[in-house]
């Protein structure tokens, strides 16, 4: 819930005249600013998707947005089960399901995130908090689907607080995920869902972060908001 809407357009189009070999790229604006950030962008290589959907299709559902609404802005992608959402909204493994099933059968590429409190991880807990989030959001998920899936890893004590998974502490998680993933459907699929990190990055840390073995992206928070930091990433990613 940032930015007005000159800001989010400015945003969009210093992004769009960007390299586009660098990485795939994708914002995901607030509702109200989706159409005109999609036209911003549309023709170049960034990609819009959703910071959230309803399960349900379009009807009686006031204040919410279905996936056909955000197809019909351009969207091709969507959050799911972010932090804020299941830490502040309070949203459920099963709530972020049903989203989950609704963008996957709509064709939508499912960002989905995963990610422990500040106290499970210092009860030792962050292992076992992902694999049940990761279990129950995707309850009824098939290996074909997962090639729309997106698992975006957000430490949620290191998200606006200024700290920062080590490398290390960010690569043991995220090839934790993958041994999940493994057990749940098979190696081919662990080895090819992209994992994001999301917790405090920044251009001074991408590339460390992004140089583990079971790092695929960054799911950017408040350095996305400005495109000198935003392509400062980008360019890490190089």
């Amino acid at each position: 819930m940032n930015l007005n809407k000159a800001d989010a357009v400015a945003l969009a189009q210093g992004l769009a005249a960007g390299s586009a070999d660098k990485c795939d790229v994708l914002v995901c604006p607030a509702p109200v600013y989706v159409d005109a950030v999609s036209a911003a962008v549309a023709g170049s290589h960034v990609a819009v998707g959703g910071q959230d959907v309803y399960f349900e299709g379009n009807g009686a559902f006031t204040g919410e947005t279905s996936t056909a609404m955000l197809q019909d802005l351009g969207c091709t992608h969507v959050i799911l089960g972010h932090s804020e959402r299941r830490n502040v909204m309070g949203e459920c493994d099963k709530l972020v399901n049903k989203k989950v099933h609704a963008a996957l059968d709509a064709g939508l590429v499912a960002v989905l995130c995963v990610g422990e409190l500040l106290e499970e991880r210092e009860a030792g807990k962050t292992i076992e908090v992902v694999k049940s989030q990761f279990e129950g959001s995707l309850a009824g998920v098939s290996a074909e689907q997962m090639k729309n899936v997106v698992i975006a890893y957000e430490p949620v004590w290191a998200i606006g607080t200024g700290k920062t998974a080590s490398p290390e502490q960010a690569q043991e998680v995220h090839a934790d995920l993958r041994k999940i993933m493994a057990a749940h459907y098979n190696q081919e699929t662990a080895d090819s869902v992209r994992v994001l990190y999301g917790g405090s990055v920044k251009p001074a840390n991408a590339a460390e972060l992004m140089s583990q073995p079971d790092i695929d992206g960054a799911l950017v928070g408040g350095a996305s908001l400005k495109v000198d930091s935003f392509t400062g990433i980008i360019d890490a990613l190089a």
